[in-house]
């Protein structure tokens, strides 16, 4: 699915899923970099990021895969 990941000013990401109008906080990471990892969300939601280098400007849209609980 597509998201589109931000940072906030607080320095947390958010990510933004357009077909569920979802906006959600990554509570937890794999990754300390975020990419190439699993991401959960504060809705429950686990996605799997794709890998792409730790500099990626943001906000950018990826296609990341949402995994089960």
């Amino acid at each position: 699915m597509k998201v589109t990941v931000r940072r906030e000013k607080s320095g947390a990401f958010s990510l933004y899923v357009p077909k569920k109008d979802l906006e959600a906080k990554v509570v937890e990471l794999e990754q300390p970099a975020l990419w190439g990892g699993k991401v959960t969300l504060d809705n429950g939601w686990h996605l799997q990021m794709p890998d792409m280098p730790a500099d990626t400007p943001l906000p950018v849209t990826v296609e990341a895969r949402r995994l089960e609980a």
